[in-house]
């Protein structure tokens, strides 16, 4: 009888050991796998990061292009009004003084206060 518990301990025992090999092996795969995910989503955060610096550097160029043609425009447009200014007062340059003295006086006022 002892020999019979003795067989039987030991094919537990053998059962156990194969049972704990095999989830060790489990483990070890899903520790592969793991690493092997792991490694998927840095590659992939790596090529999202790079994307994202390549549309904020387009974006950055495209509004300096906004930016520069904006600034033309006001150029322009504060060349023609110079013109203008310059044109009326060359027509008529006895209602430009009057005009700046009036405008003069107001400041005058104000300054005062």
């Amino acid at each position: 009888m002892n020999a019979a518990r003795t067989a039987s301990a030991k094919s537990a025992a053998a059962g156990k050991t194969d049972a704990q090999a095999e989830f060790e092996a489990q483990i070890e795969a899903l520790k592969e796998e793991l690493a092997a995910v792991k490694a998927q989503l840095a590659g992939s955060g790596e090529r999202s990061a790079k994307a994202a610096r390549k549309a904020a550097a387009s974006g950055r160029d495209h509004l300096r292009e906004q930016g520069e043609a904006a600034l033309d425009d006001l150029r322009a447009s504060a060349r023609d009004i110079e013109t203008q200014l310059v044109d009326n007062v060359r027509r008529k340059p006895v209602t430009s003084l009057a005009i700046a003295a009036g405008v003069g006086f107001l400041f005058a006022l104000i300054a005062r206060r």
